[in-house]
């Protein structure tokens, strides 16, 4: 998955490269930094001495050491201080050069940490709209496994009102889906005691004959899709957050069955409506419940035409739902 949130400790995760959110001496202090120099060891000081510290906004790339990563980008971030002092720019240029540095050495993989939002007390909901902006720039140009690290799943919400929202969503369709169970219960309870069941003569066909007339496929209808919307493989690959890998196998084999979270992306990405979305769903065999709490998410975000793969995997993740790609 080209962008995927994890919970994790940085200094562990194994990626080409970890990034470090730093002082602008570059020696090391407390909170990730601390983490990532103690688990680096003596060595990564020793190199940092030489670099000559570091501006806010800049980033500088050093050894792993010691860490299962090759690599450390160390940035500083902003302090905070009311929003009124460019924190918003320093920010995202910590973002921007440390992928620049991910570029120029051809990594494949980097994991990030919510950068400011320890002791410099940038808000996490601002800081996190940032990091997924910027990352999410960055993917629709660049085949790059990208990891943000929240340490604390509670520590994100793009918004309060809009976590709110889809809550409220999640709980009426719950509602709606149960009140609709328990008629639907009575009224075939009725049928069976009222009703006299009508035999259908039904002819029989051979097999043979009836797989000549399978509808088309997942991949074919995807495919077909892609080319009606006028849009190119790359950029619907990329804004479902899907690997190119994956996208070739769903290109290359019409009979591809992929998993209800990669026909979602897809759905994400071509910018379908809900009944487009359950026509797709319907070839890769699934389908929308109202009695799954990922299904009214998805919905959700459909029918409020809000597309951004990286916003809704942020509140698939703080529902504890599994992400899309």
């Amino acid at each position: 998955m080209p962008l995927e949130i994890i919970r994790n400790d940085i200094t562990k995760v194994h990626a080409d490269a970890i990034v470090n959110a730093a002082n602008t001496s570059l020696l090391g202090r407390g909170g990730v930094d601390g983490a990532i120099h103690a688990a680096a060891g003596p060595d990564l000081l020793k190199e940092c001495r030489t670099l000559g510290g570091c501006e806010a906004g800049e980033a500088k790339i050093t050894k792993g050491y010691n860490l299962q990563a090759k690599y450390i980008i160390h940035t500083v971030g902003p302090i905070w201080r009311g929003g009124n002092s460019n924190e918003e720019e320093l920010l995202t240029n910590c973002y921007k050069n440390s992928l620049e540095l991910v570029k120029d050495y051809k990594l494949e993989s980097v994991a990030f940490p919510l950068i400011s939002t320890g002791v410099y007390g940038y808000p996490k909901d601002k800081a996190l709209k940032i990091a997924i902006s910027v990352i999410s720039d960055f993917l629709l140009k660049n085949d790059v496994t990208i990891y943000l690290v929240i340490y604390d799943k509670h520590a994100f919400m793009i918004s309060s009102k809009l976590f709110s929202s889809i809550k409220q969503y999640i709980d009426d369709r719950y509602i709606e889906e149960h009140s609709y169970a328990r008629e639907r219960y009575m009224k075939n309870s009725i049928c069976e005691s009222q009703c006299i069941v009508k035999e259908v003569e039904v002819k029989n066909r051979k097999l043979e004959d009836i797989l000549n007339n399978i509808d088309e496929s997942f991949s074919e209808m995807l495919l077909r899709l892609i080319y009606e919307k006028g849009m190119d493989d790359v950029d619907v690959y990329k804004r479902a957050n899907v690997d190119r890998r994956l996208f070739s196998k769903i290109r290359n084999d019409k009979n591809y069955k992929p998993s209800k979270s990669t026909v979602i992306a897809f759905v994400i990405s071509l910018r379908l409506n809900l009944d487009e979305t359950k026509d797709l769903l319907l070839k890769a065999g699934f389908a929308l419940s109202h009695s799954s709490k990922f299904d009214i998410i998805i919905e959700y975000f459909i029918e409020n035409k809000i597309y951004d793969i990286f916003e809704i995997n942020e509140e698939l993740f703080t529902f504890d739902e599994n992400t899309l790609g």
